[in-house]
């Protein structure tokens, strides 16, 4: 924390941004962006789109200030998370030097699985990247610059582990043959086009430049029908979208990752799902956070 003797005056319609903006004039290492203030050294941070007469002070009224340290945007995270695994990921399949032994560099698998697997997880992430361009609306501005190399160090990792093992020399083939890899593929595509489709949807929800909040409701889309019993559906496409590429290279560490990728929207499902609740009084009753009528 960091305590400043700083007055200003302003307009009680001036909001929380407003006031970053004027301290950032006089303390320019501080941007808006790495600001946290707050009425209180214990209370939640305020939002940038706060207005002062709406908030429990009187005339005058003290902040609690505290540093965020370097940002970095939400959009620059996820493509950063994104291009990692796409980019590791082909250097397995193109089996590059100092990866497996010195007589398989450069070549390449004789099973047709390996070579789906690698289209499925470019698409995967490939799809992702531009999800982040050109459809997604973030509302959360930035994150901590730490925080980059434990998400890029999660993604990233993970796609090595899962690579080196489908694009090994001794790979073997899923137990039940191409039918199950058919099966794999199949529900892979689905809940692609079943992700997407709920992207879409959520991006229209949103008008540019504005933070309101609305209840998301199924469209003429099919694959948004899911929304009239999940919270989330994103992440539930998202989880079935792993168990078929799981299901597809019969795999263990894609079978990790996929487990830990559940647990892991669960958690973020849940949350959003409690924030529904307490944000609309008129929340539908029948939805659950990721798995109909079961989490």
């Amino acid at each position: 924390w960091f305590i400043f003797t700083f007055w200003l005056q302003v307009e009680p319609t001036a909001t929380v941004l407003d006031i970053k903006a004027l301290f950032h004039k006089s303390y320019p290492k501080w941007y808006p962006a790495r600001q946290s203030l707050r009425l209180d050294p214990k209370a939640k941070c305020l939002r940038d789109e706060e207005i002062l007469q709406t908030l429990p002070v009187g005339t005058t009224a003290s902040f609690y200030f505290s540093d965020l340290g370097p940002q970095l945007t939400w959009g620059t995270v996820f493509l950063t998370e994104c291009a990692g695994p796409l980019i590791i990921y082909l250097m397995f399949y193109f089996r590059l030097p100092f990866i497996y032994s010195p007589k398989y560099d450069f070549t390449t698998s004789k099973h047709w699985v390996v070579h789906l697997a690698c289209i499925c997880h470019s698409f995967h992430y490939i799809k992702r990247i531009l999800e982040t361009l050109f459809v997604h609306r973030i509302s959360h501005g930035t994150m901590p610059l730490r925080n980059i190399f434990k998400n890029c160090g999660y993604y990233w990792c993970s796609a090595a582990w899962m690579a080196y093992y489908i694009n090994h020399p001794l790979y073997t083939t899923p137990y039940y043959g191409q039918q199950q890899v058919n099966i794999g593929l199949y529900i892979f595509l689905f809940c692609q086009v079943g992700n997407f489709s709920i992207h879409v949807a959520l991006r229209n929800l949103k008008l540019p430049g504005s933070k309101a909040k609305k209840i998301p409701y199924p469209t003429k889309n099919p694959f948004t029908w899911i929304f009239w019993l999940v919270s989330c559906p994103n992440y539930t496409y998202e989880l079935g979208s792993w168990m078929g590429f799981t299901v597809m290279t019969q795999c263990v560490p894609v079978a990790f990752f996929t487990l830990v990728a559940f647990i892991q929207m669960t958690v973020w499902a849940k949350g959003k799902h409690r924030s529904y609740l307490k944000e609309f009084r008129d929340y539908p009753t029948l939805r659950s956070s990721i798995l109909p009528f079961i989490l």
